[in-house]
């Protein structure tokens, strides 16, 4: 709703800024104004100035600056309405009449009154956790490596393995059966009453004040569903709510929300010490979610299940981060494991080793799937379908790396993708093209051909970890060493260890060659000497393949002689495609 002017100028004088602002910051006075600490950036000397008889706040080092309004907008990640009632509740300042005042004071009140419930519930359920008849609940949860500490910080609780157990307690505090139903707690059918949750581990959903909107339940055993949660009722709507709101809201400068499918994942990485953890509630991401989770970070990384069903939500998430010019990235759990799995076999070091991709690049990388890119119609298709991506991208630096990379894997040159996007390639003059960075090679390589040049080359890129996952596979190299330490880098070998392991002299003597010559080239141009060294080596087998079957013509029948023609010719104009390379 509007606020009247007047209203809110009123709002503003009695919501004295100086008792807000030290809520969250110590403050000192100098003259007529009070110094402290930031809150919205780290700062070891004081530059964050309250003027309390203008009911002003600056900051003179990250500039952020206003009303109290502003304060509370900034600290609680709150909207401008959502500041102002925060306010009036705090300073017992009545809201201005609704058009509807006395249906608006009914929902009012039907809302405080199923929180408090909610309330209530969330205390009963905890409680039980730790009783005997919730100490299977208790085992399975520290079976799944929660301690005590970490059950407490989420209010984890356990339903009893009754019918009416909450039920009965509450209407024991005087609920009704008809309140309790509305607030999702009791299910009604005909003249009986029972509990929505029985026998599961409870997690209660709490917002970024801490009032318990409803809760999720996680059944034990072989119970269907496995999770049940609250349905929307007057005080909850999942399209609007995330888990573990209340701590995003509790964690400052955040560089970063990690969005994850389930309460578990959330539970398991904050009890590892991952922050900025938050989870959907049961339902695919919505827009009012993504914007709630864009107010406590500036970027959101995706880290859903890895299996099918997981791995095709974070496509639809992309989609709406982008709609809604959210910056997304996506963090994909190896293995096809989920995030709490990852972390309870590897630990939080491997996790935060883990790299995000941008969302432009998972795309890709899914377009992939089911494709045979060692074969023309599987490159082909491949590249057609990642240039309909790449004409979403409007940084130019990141469509040149993605266009590197999709060179790379398809075989296409850059000036083919760009026609495939839709984008003129620029024709530069030979004088201003780029200036080409050599590569020192061993001496021994440089007595070689140049498809074993650019072998050894792509090898020594791989060794020196300027190569990314998933850009070269082993049946590219036609020597039968370099296959070999190919394999066994892309199998996660490292160089060194290979040297002390490895018997075979010749591929001890490959090994040494290489770690005593570091690549010189910068990693931002890797990838384009990658894409130049596999041009290269497939431009040489086509040479080799081109002399086989013309030798094998001259002996050919007819009828062969058709089809090894045929085959020279496509070999022909694939040569031509892929261009005369640089000077070996």
């Amino acid at each position: 709703m509007r606020y009247p002017t007047d209203w809110l100028e009123d709002l503003r004088a009695r919501a004295d800024i100086l008792s807000v602002v030290s809520e969250y910051v110590q403050l000192k006075q100098k003259g007529r104004s009070y110094w402290g600490l930031c809150p919205f950036h780290g700062e070891k000397t004081a530059s964050f100035k309250v003027d309390p008889e203008h009911g002003l706040y600056y900051c003179f080092g990250c500039k952020a600056g206003g009303t109290v309004f502003d304060f509370v907008m900034g600290m609680e990640r709150m909207d401008f309405s959502e500041a102002v009632r925060y306010l009036a509740d705090k300073f017992h300042v009545t809201l201005p009449d609704a058009p509807d005042d006395a249906r608006e004071e009914e929902r009012r009140t039907l809302r405080e009154n199923i929180l408090r419930l909610n309330r209530e519930a969330a205390m009963f359920f905890h409680k039980t956790l730790y009783t005997p008849e919730g100490a299977h609940v208790l085992e399975y949860l520290h079976g799944r490596g929660l301690d005590d500490r970490t059950i407490r910080l989420f209010g984890i609780g356990a339903s009893l393995n009754r019918w009416d157990a909450l039920t009965k307690h509450l209407e024991a505090q005087g609920a009704s059966v008809e309140l309790l139903a509305q607030a999702g707690l009791t299910v009604r059918k005909e003249e009986r009453a029972f509990d929505m949750f029985r026998n599961r581990a409870m997690f209660p959903i709490i917002d970024a004040r801490g009032s318990v909107l409803g809760f999720g339940g996680r059944a034990l055993g072989d119970a269907q569903p496995k999770y049940l949660n609250t349905a929307d009722t007057p005080a909850f709507n999942k399209r609007h709510n995330v888990y573990a709101a209340n701590l995003l809201r509790k964690t400052k400068n955040l560089k970063r929300v990690l969005l994850v499918e389930g309460y578990m994942d959330v539970v398991s990485l904050v009890s590892h010490g991952i922050e900025g953890v938050a989870a959907t509630l049961g339902t695919s991401l919505t827009e009012e979610q993504a914007k709630l989770l864009s107010r406590y970070a500036p970027e959101i990384w995706a880290a859903y299940d890895g299996d099918s069903a997981g791995q095709n939500a974070i496509l639809r998430a992309i989609g709406i981060f982008d709609a809604a010019g959210i910056p997304c990235r996506v963090l994909v759990i190896p293995g096809g494991q989920d995030p709490d799995e990852f972390i309870r076999d590897h630990g939080k070091e491997a996790f935060e080793a883990l790299k995000p991709m941008s969302g432009v690049l998972y795309r890709m990388l899914r377009a992939r799937d089911g494709l045979d890119l060692s074969d023309e119609e599987g490159r082909a298709k491949y590249a057609m379908a990642s240039a309909e991506i790449l004409r979403s991208v409007k940084q130019p630096v990141e469509l040149e790396n993605l266009l590197k990379r999709l060179s790379v894997e398809t075989g296409y040159s850059r000036e083919v993708l760009l026609q495939q996007i839709g984008i003129a390639p620029e024709k530069q003059p030979p004088s201003e093209r780029r200036r080409e960075v050599p590569v020192i090679r061993p001496a021994a390589a440089m007595q070689a051909d140049a498809g074993s040049r650019a072998e050894r080359t792509l090898l020594e890129l791989m060794c020196f970890g300027l190569v990314p996952e998933g850009i070269v596979s082993e049946d590219k190299f036609e020597n039968r060493d370099n296959r070999w330490l190919a394999q066994q880098l892309l199998a996660g070998k490292k160089p060194d260890a290979l040297l002390v392991t490895t018997e075979d002299e010749a591929r001890r003597k490959l090994l040494l060659e290489i770690l005593s010559s570091e690549p010189k080239v910068a990693q931002d141009e890797a990838m384009q000497m990658v894409a130049e060294c596999l041009e290269c080596m497939r431009r040489e087998w086509i040479e080799k393949r081109i002399a086989a079957l013309k030798a094998e013509m001259s002996g050919a029948e007819p009828e062969r002689k058709g089809s090894l023609l045929k085959e020279i010719m496509m070999l022909t104009n694939e040569k031509k495609s892929l261009g005369p390379g640089r000077k070996e």
